[in-house]
C-alpha cells in the first residue's frame, strides 16, 4: 500500500513579517491624517513634508501701520512722455540716437526725405512772394491816394489783396512749422529734421533707416525719468484706510514717494483699485515697466484690514478658504522621518492604531476670510499673527484633508 503523502508544513511564521513589511512600506509613503474628532489636522514628518514639496513662511505681525507687499508697476507720468513722430510721408534717411541714450531739448534725432516737404517748401516761397508783392501795391496807392491820384476805392481793393496774402502766408507758415521746416534756410530741399521735444531718454525706436513712413508713424517715444509713478493694485478693502499725501515706499529699491491717486472703479475679478504714487527719491533705481512690490503707509490710528499672503497659500473647499497653519514644535521642517507605527509593527510593537512620531508636525486648517487680491498674493483676515503656514505644497495638504474627511 503506497504511503500516505503528508501535508507541507504552513510556515505562519512568515506572516506576521510580511505584514509588519507591508504596513511599514505603506506608512513611509503615506501620510497620517489625525483623527481627533472635528479638528481639521493632519499629522506628518519631516521627510514626508520634504516629498510633497510643502514649503512654509511667517505671517507678519498684526498691528503694522503699513501694508506691505503690494503689487505694483512703475510707469512714467503722462505729462513727461513726449512722441516723436513722422510730420509728413516719407523715407527715414538716418537716425541719429537709439533707446537708452539721453537728448536734449531741441537735438535733431533723425532725418526724413519728403516729397511733400518739398511742395510745402515751394508752396512757402511763392506765398511769401504774393504778400511782398501785395504789401508794395498797398503801400504804392497808400502814396498816390494822399496825392490825390487815386480813387479810394482801389486803396480799399489793395489793402484787403495785401491783408488776403498775409494771411496765405502765414497759414504757409504754420503748415511748415508742424513739419518742423523754415521758411527759409536750415533745411536742404525736401528734407526734415525732426528734433527731441523736451529733455530725457529715448524709451523706445518704432523706425529703421529706410522705411517708408506715412505721416503721424512713430520714430521715438521720449520721456523724462524724474519723477516717475507706481501703479499699485490694492484690495479695496484698504481704500477706507488710505490718505492722499501718505508715504510710500519701494522697500528691494530704497525709492519713496507718496500717494496721489486713489481710483474709485473697482476690478471686478480681483476686488482691486489702481492707487497712484508718485516716487521722487530713488526713482534713478527704478525703470519703466518694472514690476515691484510697494508698502503703503495708513491712515493714523488704523491698522492693517489683513496680511497679504502669497495666492497660492489658499486652499478652496467648497464655500471656505483655508490656510494650513503648523501647530506648536512645527518650526522644524528638515532632519530625518520618524519611524511610522507600521514600522514600529515590523520591530514587533502590537498592532493598533498609527501614533504620531516624536518630530511629527501637525498643521490645521484654518478658515480665513479673502478681502481682496494684488497681483499674486491675496489679503486675508482670520490668520493668527506670527504663525507658519504653508505656501507650497497646499494642493497635497488638501488632498489629504480631503481623504481624511471621507473616511
Amino acid at each position: 500500500m503506497p504511503a500516505r503523502r503528508l501535508p507541507r508544513p504552513c510556515h505562519s511564521s512568515r506572516r506576521p513579517r510580511l505584514a509588519a513589511f507591508l504596513l511599514g512600506f505603506a506608512g513611509a509613503l503615506c501620510l497620517t491624517p489625525a483623527h481627533a474628532a472635528g479638528a481639521l489636522a493632519l499629522q506628518l514628518s519631516p521627510a514626508q513634508m520634504q516629498a510633497l514639496g510643502v514649503e512654509t513662511q511667517l505671517v507678519p505681525a498684526a498691528g503694522s501701520a503699513a501694508q506691505d507687499g503690494l503689487a505694483a508697476r512703475v510707469t512714467v507720468p503722462n505729462e513727461q512722455v513726449r512722441m516723436v513722430s513722422a510730420p509728413l510721408a516719407g523715407l527715414v534717411e538716418a537716425l541719429l540716437v537709439a533707446p537708452g541714450q539721453t537728448v536734449k531739448k531741441g537735438q535733431v534725432v533723425a532725418r526724413l526725405s519728403s516729397p511733400e516737404a518739398l511742395a510745402l517748401q515751394r508752396d512757402g516761397a511763392q506765398a511769401a512772394s504774393q504778400a511782398l508783392l501785395a504789401e508794395q501795391v498797398r503801400a504804392r496807392d497808400a502814396q498816390l491816394f494822399s496825392e490825390g491820384l487815386i480813387a479810394e476805392s482801389r486803396l480799399q481793393a489793395s489793402r484787403a489783396q495785401a491783408a488776403q496774402a498775409a494771411a496765405l502766408l502765414a497759414e504757409r507758415r504754420q503748415q511748415l512749422a508742424l513739419a518742423g521746416l523754415a521758411l527759409a534756410g536750415g533745411n536742404a530741399p525736401g528734407s526734415l529734421a525732426l528734433r527731441a521735444p523736451l529733455d530725457g531718454e529715448i524709451l523706445e525706436q518704432s523706425a529703421s533707416v529706410g522705411q517708408r513712413l506715412e505721416a503721424a508713424s512713430p520714430i521715438y517715444r521720449i520721456a523724462r525719468l524724474h519723477p516717475l509713478w507706481l501703479e499699485i493694485q490694492a484690495p479695496v478693502a484698504l481704500a477706507a484706510q488710505l490718505a492722499i499725501g501718505s508715504r510710500v515706499q519701494v522697500p528691494a529699491q530704497q525709492a519713496s514717494g507718496r500717494l496721489i491717486a486713489v481710483g474709485r472703479a473697482v476690478d471686478g475679478g480681483s476686488q482691486s483699485v489702481l492707487l497712484r504714487a508718485e516716487i521722487d527719491r530713488g526713482s534713478e533705481r527704478l525703470r519703466p515697466g518694472q514690476a515691484v512690490e510697494a508698502s503703503l503707509e495708513l491712515k493714523p490710528g488704523s491698522a492693517a484690514a489683513g496680511v497679504l499672503l502669497p495666492a497660492a497659500a489658499l486652499a478652496r473647499q467648497g464655500e471656505r478658504t483655508l490656510v494650513f497653519v503648523q501647530q506648536g514644535s512645527g518650526e522644524k521642517t528638515g532632519g530625518k522621518a520618524a519611524a511610522s507605527s507600521a514600522a514600529q509593527s515590523a520591530a514587533g510593537a502590537p498592532s493598533g492604531a498609527a501614533e504620531p512620531a516624536a518630530d511629527s508636525v501637525e498643521w490645521r486648517a484654518v478658515p480665513v476670510r479673502v478681502l481682496g487680491q494684488s497681483g499674486n498674493s491675496a489679503l486675508v483676515s482670520g490668520v493668527p499673527a506670527g504663525a507658519r503656514i504653508a505656501v507650497r505644497g497646499v494642493s497635497a495638504l488638501k488632498a489629504m484633508l480631503s481623504d481624511d474627511g471621507a473616511q
